[in-house]
């Protein structure tokens, strides 16, 4: 189904993609799409079968983008954006890998007749069947079973392309037909020069290397899967005072739920009554509960404790955020890296290449030996071992497990190439508020000038209304506690990196940093003494100044704490060689406050938005690959960026939406973790290309030399995707260093704990 990208009038279309058998499908898909006008970018995953394609409403359609993809001969579906996609791709695929396991049954037990001669023949028991009974054995494995083969076959010829069953249905039938030929020949004296079984193994392996391969892959989805399953069907709803259960699509925003103790909360929601312990743990990777109160926000799918709670739903359906983080897994998962790229231009001649191979490989030995017999062999040897599926599946198995490893770990990989991109890192820049400190700052002290104390902080409470910046709530806080009344300030407009303006009691005010005055030309006065204290002690300041008599009118000294884990981080990140800088928008004495308490020697204050982005600019032109930390919109820009984007969940949506990886919780420790993890995925896909390359760079010239029986050749085939596949599953072994003690940082390697 199509939704609608952010901030373009592009669409985005999700397709379920049947009949891929290799990395030339995907090519051969990519490049019809590719021809389609409108469609700006086409990702196709051989893994999960999936295609995500971008296209201009306004030059094209699905329906278009359905008939290019059907006339590369592969059959289409349109993915519902609603619908519970996991489960319904995990039942189609189980039923599938049932139906292929029924007929490897058949096949194997077909063609354990034809070869359990050959091997008692070194034993001295001939057990040779009559050409015409291998006939009768091998016949309907080759066309009843084999036929899905014939039919990928012909449509790739249809296409003017080549594919994987192209290259087993050429080769088997060779060997059927020239074993065929043989029995007509020699009528009952054919046996030495039947290759029946050679054609019915190759296709019983290769059927079971289908099979093992589909079970993988259906391993590797697991994370999507778990987070589908946590997603409850019903919620408990207040209505008029009265109490129904309703399904969760018929639930509306602002509807009151009613969560009991032990269920899972429905929806996304603010609690309105009650307090209860929250454990978030599938979602977030949190290990430990959350107390929750009024107030403060849930999220649908996590369990409740021990507390009733009543919830106001905030989030439905696809903006939930259960929904977004998995929508964020399988945008990943169906993304495609930068090195793909490469394989799949490889893959585009990879079959043709090996077409031409066999041809040479019939004729030279026909036409150097005389023995054509033998001359075909080895050039069905060829076109069995060449399969490219394990090229195909090496990257995008790798990509599925890691992220989704890394999505039950609580952090979130938008796409391939910042999986790629993050293993490179070398130096990672951090935003201070919110990301190494708790961002959630106290008003410690606060010194007025020409006005009362109380009217002060309701000044700064009425500019900072509604605001979500830290220092604002911090203030809104202090101003609640005191019970202090006020009216929002009219007129209000941000001042991005220094503060706010606005109308209070029909004055124009301004509070934000020291900047801010000067710029607009606001001294400090009697309060410079005040200021300069705080300040050096390490304060953040804000400064509260009336723009019509240019006069200040007071200042607030915040505090806030480093998080205990910050110094796990930046000590394991420094352990990996990696070099840590900060930049804040904050005061000097702040920030360097906090550099020294972690050991930060290179840090920025008094940092704009802009300037933010311009620094790690200058960074990425002395060679370093930047990875930006950061939580608010003042870090969005930086964010852009850096080659790496890393947002705290914790921060602003627009943060989210700018970071190519985002922590589901506030936790520094989950940086050095995602680097990890981004690490080990991209070690796998490089060791699964090698090994793919490998087979093929040893397995062809030996079958072209006659060293490989097509037998051979076809199990070594199916045993390279097995092994492909399998080794990317060895992922799962990973686990995050987050959560663990500081003092067992000490240990850390660049991927987490090993198994």
């Amino acid at each position: 189904m199509s939704r609608p990208l952010e901030k373009t009038s592009i669409l985005e279309s999700s397709l379920k993609i049947e009949g891929m058998t290799c990395a030339s499908c995907v090519a051969r898909i990519e490049k019809a799409l590719g021809k389609v006008a409108g469609v700006q970018t086409a990702a196709i995953n051989l893994a999960t079968e999936k295609a995500r394609v971008d296209y201009d409403p306004a030059l094209t359609s699905e329906g278009a983008l359905i008939t290019a993809i059907e006339k590369a001969g592969y059959s289409v579906e349109i993915l519902e954006k609603e619908a519970p996609l996991a489960a319904v791709k995990s039942s189609a695929d189980s039923e599938k890998s049932e139906n292929l396991r029924r007929q490897i049954i058949i096949a194997a037990l077909l063609s354990l007749p034809l070869v359990a001669p050959m091997l008692l023949m070194p034993l001295g028991i001939d057990a040779m069947l009559p050409g015409w009974v291998q006939l009768v054995l091998a016949t309907p494995v080759q066309f009843w079973l084999g036929l899905r083969f014939y039919k990928s076959a012909w449509k790739a010829i249809k296409a003017r392309a080549g594919n994987m069953d192209l290259l087993v249905a050429i080769g088997t039938s060779a060997a059927y037909g020239l074993s065929v030929y043989n029995l007509w020949r020699f009528e009952g004296h054919a046996a030495q020069h039947l290759y029946f079984e050679g054609a019915a193994v190759i296709i019983t392996l290769v059927l079971l290397g289908k099979y093992l391969e589909a079970r993988a892959r259906q391993e590797t989805s697991r994370a999507i899967k778990a987070l589908e399953a946590i997603r409850p069907l019903t919620a408990r709803v207040r209505k008029g005072g009265i109490e129904k259960e309703l399904p969760i699509g018929e639930l509306r925003l602002q509807d009151l739920v009613i969560v009991r103790p032990g269920e899972k909360i429905p929806v996304d929601g603010e609690v309105i009554e009650g307090s209860s312990q929250v454990d978030e743990a599938l979602i977030s990777g949190e290990s430990k509960a959350l107390a929750k109160k009024v107030g403060d926000r849930v999220i649908g799918g996590a369990i409740n404790g021990d507390g009733l709670l009543l919830v106001k739903t905030t989030a439905l359906g696809a903006e939930s955020t259960l929904a977004r983080i998995v929508r964020l897994v399988e945008n990943a998962q169906a993304a495609k890296a930068p090195i793909q790229r490469i394989v799949d231009q490889v893959s585009a001649w990879f079959v043709p290449a090996v077409l031409v191979i066999a041809l040479i490989t019939l004729l030279a030995w026909g036409l150097s030996r005389g023995n054509w017999e033998q001359a075909i062999i080895n050039a069905v040897a060829v076109l069995v071992i060449a399969c490219p599926c394990a090229l195909g599946l090496a990257t995008p198995t790798a990509i599925l497990v890691g992220t989704g490893v890394a999505a039950k770990a609580g952090i979130l990989i938008k796409d391939a190439e910042v999986l790629e991109l993050a293993h490179g890192v070398t130096l990672v820049a951090f935003d201070k508020t919110g990301t190494l400190t708790e961002g959630r700052p106290r008003l410690v002290a606060l010194q007025e000038e020409g006005i009362k104390r109380e009217d002060l902080l309701k000044t700064a409470a009425a500019l900072q209304s509604g605001s979500e910046h830290p220092l604002a709530k911090a203030v809104l806080t202090a101003v609640a506690e005191e019970g202090l009344l006020f009216s929002p300030a009219e007129e209000s407009q941000a001042i991005p990196g220094k503060g706010i303006s606005g109308r209070v009691a029909g004055r124009k005010k301004i509070l934000g940093t020291q900047r801010l005055l000067e710029e607009a030309g606001i001294g400090l006065g009697q309060l410079a003494e005040f200021a300069a204290r705080y300040e050096k002690t390490g304060h953040t300041l804000s400064f509260v100044a009336d723009l019509e008599s240019k006069s200040v009118a007071g200042v607030l000294a915040f505090d806030d704490s480093v998080k205990p884990s910050a110094h796990g981080a930046v000590q394991a990140l420094k352990k990996l060689g990696i070099k840590i800088a900060m930049m804040t928008g904050d005061n000097l004495g702040s920030a360097e406050r906090v550099a020294k308490d972690l050991g930060i020697a290179s840090f920025h204050a008094g940092v704009l938005p802009q300037q933010k982005s311009d620094l790690v600019e200058e960074l990425k032109k002395t060679g370093e690959i930047v990875a930006m930390v950061g939580d608010g919109i003042n870090d969005a820009p930086a964010l852009a960026s850096a080659q790496v984007g890393i947002a705290m969940s914790t921060g602003t949506d627009v943060a989210m939406a700018t970071a190519g990886i985002t922590l589901m919780r506030g936790n520094p420790l989950l940086i050095p973790d995602a680097l990890a993890i981004s690490k080990r995925t991209y070690s796998k896909i490089k060791q699964g290309l090698f090994w793919a390359f490998a087979y093929n760079a040893l397995g062809i010239p030996l079958a072209a030399l006659g060293y490989l029986s097509p037998i051979v050749a076809g199990g070594a085939m199916a045993f390279s995707s097995v092994s492909v596949v399998l080794s990317a599953l060895t992922l799962r072994s990973w686990r995050p260093e987050a959560g663990q003690n500081d003092s067992e940082i000490k240990s850390l390697g660049l991927g987490g704990s090993r198994k």
